[in-house]
């Protein structure tokens, strides 16, 4: 229900602004939205039809005592259910309407819109361990199986996305898709110890993409002169050479006696600033040392290595050249962005940089930085949140054996005098 009334908000905020492409998107971004909470309720009231409550953790209790004839129409409700999530955690082919709307909204409206994504993550992983632990009965492991290779696909086709986008935006958009799905197909393992790493690289990544996001909007406007920025976005073309031969030199380009440019040109502090956030947000979604994404996908990759009995799974060697692929292709992807933006001389002046605009990124990536330095700590809450989460009879006999505190409502019922002698 809350997750429903974050969309609400977030509808608000995609609308933010003006110009016919942020309308399009948006509009496409509630219809989906809308069509995908539709069947949320779908999904909710067929687990209420079967198993009478809605209570996670004593749905969680309920579920290996249904009726074998009812079984499968709880199967369909959750399958109806997850894939409501799935299409607001960016699954493959689920996801076609993420990079248009990320890269149509505003700036800061984008960043937010990368941790909407991580939730609907997030309570696939709060469902999947929850509800079809190895305690689930005959419903031990239902979904693992589409939740592994839905999330491969999704990593594949999010990077060869990242390959393939030419504007920032759109980058940044495609690099919420390959983190979404790297975290979908780990969870799908159903492995503690690789959900651990898992959690870890859960944050990293989103704050990355976040600060990307309001990084891309800073580049656009480095790149465009004053009669460009005037355009809608819709108008908006990419006016950056693709090739050496179509590159002229500026005016104010030193040259030695050859004609060559000289090194050593200074650097303005704006730009200065702009590339090492971009250097920054690119070894970071890259998953390149020193930085924190470095250490989630190596926490994967090594739990990975560590398989049970000795022997590595083809699907964990699967995995983990699909993640270690996906970083190059992003890569590379970054760097060529990278290069078209930063090394392409162009004769423009330099841009003006606000303080209160460079602040969040800053922000962001410092607590990137902080999740490096606090590694181990880090690492120590990630194993025992998963070890928790693989261990749902905790949580049950915790909700389930509270007693819930007197109200005026409620203490005739539970024959607990109030205090005050309220009534």
């Amino acid at each position: 229900v809350f997750f429903e009334v974050m969309l609400a908000a977030s509808y608000g905020l995609l609308l933010h602004g003006s110009g016919p492409a942020r309308v399009k998107a948006g509009l496409h971004y509630i219809a989906i939205n809308l069509a995908a909470s539709s069947l949320f309720l779908v999904g909710a009231a067929l687990i209420y039809g079967i198993s009478g409550t809605l209570n996670m953790a004593d749905l969680a209790a309920r579920l290996p005592e249904v009726a074998d004839a009812d079984r499968a129409l709880l199967h369909a409700g959750c399958a109806i259910l997850g894939v409501a999530f799935l299409a607001k955690a960016a699954m493959w082919p689920l996801n076609f309407w993420l990079v248009p709307a990320y890269a149509s909204a505003s700036a800061p409206s984008a960043a937010v819109f990368a941790l909407l994504t991580k939730v609907g993550v997030y309570v696939l992983l709060r469902l999947s361990t929850l509800l079809f632990s190895d305690g689930a009965g005959d419903s031990a492991g239902f979904g693992g199986a589409w939740l592994l290779w839905g999330g491969l696909a999704t990593l594949a086709m999010g990077a060869i996305g990242m390959m393939s986008a030419q504007r920032p935006a759109r980058l940044a958009g495609f690099a919420v898709i390959v983190s979404s799905g790297t975290l979908m197909a780990v969870f799908g393992l159903a492995r503690p110890e690789v959900t651990a790493g898992a959690l870890y690289y859960l944050p990293v990544s989103t704050f990355a993409v976040a600060a990307f996001f309001l990084l891309t909007e800073l580049m656009d406007r480095s790149r465009q002169s004053e009669g460009m920025r005037q355009q809608a976005p819709e108008d908006e073309e990419d006016h950056l050479p693709f090739s050496m031969a179509e590159l002229e030199l500026s005016q104010g380009t030193n040259l030695d006696e050859d004609e060559v440019p000289l090194v050593g040109r200074a650097i303005p502090a704006a730009t200065a600033l702009l590339g090492l956030a971009f250097i920054a947000c690119t070894l970071l979604l890259a998953g390149l040392p020193p930085f924190s994404g470095f250490i989630g996908k190596f926490a994967m990759l090594s739990s990975l290595l560590e398989a049970p009995g000795g022997t590595v799974t083809p699907v964990s060697w699967l995995l983990m050249g699909a993640i270690i692929t996906s970083g190059l292709l992003a890569l590379l992807a970054l760097t060529r962005t990278g290069m078209r933006f930063f090394w392409t001389p162009v004769d423009r002046p330099a841009p003006v940089l606000r303080v209160v605009e460079y602040l969040p990124i800053a922000l962001l990536i410092g607590l990137c930085v902080l999740f490096t330095v606090r590694a181990e700590a880090v690492m120590r809450y990630t194993r025992a949140t998963a070890a928790a989460l693989y261990q749902p009879r905790l949580y049950i006999d915790a909700v389930m054996g509270a007693r819930p505190l007197p109200t005026p409502t409620n203490a005739d019922r539970l024959g607990v005098p109030v205090p005050g002698g309220v009534r």
